[in-house]
């Protein structure tokens, strides 16, 4: 699926979500899809930071 497949699937999604869904239940799925799309960008950024840092010694003090 390329960029603007995609972006044409979100948009006809938030159009049936809003069409089948109360306002304080879109809300709340809002918030949902917020909360996973920033968990899924901390484990990306925390992985690739790990990645980075793998062959770093640890001082003893720290572990």
């Amino acid at each position: 699926m390329n960029s603007c497949e995609l972006v044409n699937l979100v948009s006809m999604l938030s159009c049936l979500i809003v069409q089948n869904y109360t306002e304080d239940q879109i809300a709340v799925l809002a918030a949902v899809f917020t909360q996973l799309g920033d968990s899924l960008a901390t484990i990306l950024a925390n992985e690739a930071l790990l990645d980075t840092n793998k062959d770093e010694v640890i001082p003893p003090s720290l572990t």
